[in-house]
């Protein structure tokens, strides 16, 4: 027997960027918010002593427990979907903060083509560049209409850059702070490129390069260089993550509370309304409804997906009429690049995971596209995210896989190579798809959610093109040998990638191809809103958060004006 809770205003699922910023938002305007958090409370203090790789980067220490809850995976239609057992291709956050704990920090602005890439494709190139099974949409909003809440997330978190991208948006202002420390590594990346006549700039960055006060009153530290970022937490709260600035200015109001190791299973609704969410505190085993005027859903792209499929909300997409919307446009990112072999030694294992340089010559329409078989690109970076040991053993190819040789040329090899790596963009095509499986179910006896995905033609053409620019690049900064990225076939969901995941909660214009609307508000229900990456319509050259950061700004403004005035946003 469920026991009900006390009402309140807002209840978030979820405790990491999406969930902290509306916490945040909402507190300070005077609304009573409660955030429900699967994972633990933690901060700076948890993470003191954490430079075990093995604990944190191996065997993941902060990523979701899978024995609660996973997702089932198959390339096509026509396969069997099995559950993904351990962690792989991306890494589910868990606990306060959620992926903003162990993120890298990169913290891009998706370019003005991304928002509107339907209709400026198609001006360009044609209504049949890709072909019919391709699933272009515009997002509904603009850059420049996004441009104020991405000022107002990056003045949130200190973003550190430099502002020397000839191909990003408009700014309003210039980044809070400056870039970080150029070191050799990335003035040799930064000559060869600009031989090449391309345009380098500083990679923005949420390790900051100096301590930064920002607008709510929350320290941000200097970084240290000490190249534990991703998959680890900061212990000197110098990267810029939820726990240490959102999450205490949403506390500081005394509106705010968040309830631990409590796994959200329902959206309850009725009438056309959202009314609460129900949950299950999986330590105690007790189940909880929390009643709600407003409901957001603040959890990573999988989960509000599910949410919204298990609790019957929107109808579901169906890839062989193209109806529905829910669960549509799933999207990845591919990863094409180069590893060149030095005979020079370098410093890698300092660093910061956003310390590194870029160049967007090859992003979204930045370069003619008539005469390729595929549309938009990535952004190229040479990043020093400090190479921890036991992960990193680059070795040239033909060396075998273990024995004497292999610890030889690892170890000669250790600081004598540097990578070239670009996140390309992915199109939503017919068959990528998120839905529910209709076999396997989690702990809390809810189904699972079923990933359907594979690469497509234009994901191989892209990479070929861009590999093809990287080994130039890499041949330029004087490596002695040096290795392309090699071509994708199939999706493999065993070695890790990016955690960039998009879609499934796409946005838009229009009911009949999204989701919800620009405020993030869902569609068919007014007071539930939905948040993250899983709003794209399709994935860009860059990191999600920024991005995903921006569009939360701009949901917590439209779920105040909701409190006051009710109704549709737009």
């Amino acid at each position: 027997m469920a026991t009900t809770l006390d009402k309140v205003d807002v209840v978030t699922v979820g405790a990491g960027w999406t969930g902290g910023i509306i916490a945040a938002e909402a507190a300070k305007a005077g609304l009573k918010v409660v955030s429900i958090e699967r994972g633990r409370e933690r901060g700076t203090e948890d993470y003191l002593r954490v430079h075990d790789e093995y604990r944190y980067a191996i065997r993941y220490e902060l990523m979701q427990d899978l024995s609660k809850e996973t997702v089932t995976f198959r390339n096509r239609r026509d396969q069997r979907a099995l559950p993904m057992r351990t962690m792989g291709s991306f890494l589910l956050g868990e606990g306060l903060g959620g992926a903003g704990t162990h993120w890298n920090g990169h913290t891009w602005r998706f370019l003005p083509y991304d928002f509107e890439i339907k209709t400026m494709t198609e001006k360009k190139y044609g209504a049949n560049k890709l072909g019919k099974e391709y699933q272009l949409q515009d997002w509904g909003i603009t850059y420049d209409e996004l441009e104020p809440y991405f000022d107002k997330f990056e003045y949130t978190a200190g973003i550190s850059g430099d502002g020397k991208n000839p191909f990003a948006g408009k700014r309003s202002n210039p980044y809070p702070t400056p870039p970080m420390k150029k070191t050799p590594i990335l003035e040799k990346f930064e000559k060869a490129t600009s031989d090449l006549g391309y345009t380098p700039f500083m990679l923005p960055s949420a390790n900051l390069s100096e301590a930064y006060t920002n607008p709510d009153g929350q320290t941000i530290n200097a970084c240290m260089y000490c190249g534990f970022c991703e998959r680890f937490g900061c212990e000197y709260g110098a990267k810029t993550s939820p726990e240490i600035t959102v999450i205490p200015t949403a506390r500081e109001t005394g509106n705010y509370e968040v309830r631990f190791h409590s796994n959200v299973v329902e959206v309850l609704h009725e009438g056309g309304k959202a009314t609460g969410v129900r949950y299950i505190n999986w330590m105690s085993g007790e189940e909880f409804i929390q009643p709600a005027e407003t409901v957001v859903l603040t959890s990573y792209v999988m989960n509000n997906a599910k949410l919204l499929m298990v609790s019957d909300i929107g109808e579901m997409y169906d890839p062989e009429t193209g109806r529905g919307t829910l669960g549509k446009n799933y999207c990845y990112q591919i990863l094409p690049g180069a590893t060149g072999f030095f005979d020079e030694q370098f410093n890698t294992f300092m660093g910061a995971g956003s310390l590194g340089m870029s160049i967007d010559d090859f992003n979204g329409d930045n370069f003619d596209h008539s005469d390729l078989d595929f549309i938009h690109g990535g952004s190229m970076s040479l990043t020093q995210a400090g190479l921890r040991p036991i992960a990193t053993n680059p070795v040239p190819p033909d060396t075998p896989a273990w024995g004497a040789e292999f610890k030889k040329a690892s170890i000669e090899n250790y600081t004598r190579t540097l990578n070239i790596g670009t996140q390309g963009a992915s199109m939503p095509h017919r068959d990528n798809y998120l839905t529910l499986d209709p076999k396997y179910k989690d702990a809390y006896g809810v189904p699972l959610l079923q990933l359907t995905y594979n690469f497509t033609d234009q994901d191989r053409a892209l990479h070929k093109f861009i590999t093809e620019k990287a080994v130039e690049i890499m041949e330029k900064m004087g490596a002695k040998q040096t290795v392309g990225s090699n071509p994708i076939t199939d999706y493999d969901i065993v070695p890790y990638q990016t955690t960039h995941n998009t879609g499934g909660t796409i946005m838009g214009a229009d009911p009949e191809t999204s989701v919800v609307n620009n405020y993030l508000q869902h569609w068919d229900m007014d007071n539930l809103f939905v948040i993250g990456a899983g709003n794209f319509p399709h994935n860009g050259g860059y990191n999600p958060t920024g991005t995903v950061g921006a569009l939360a700004y701009r949901c917590a403004e439209g779920i105040i004006k909701y409190s006051k005035e009710g109704g549709s946003l737009v």
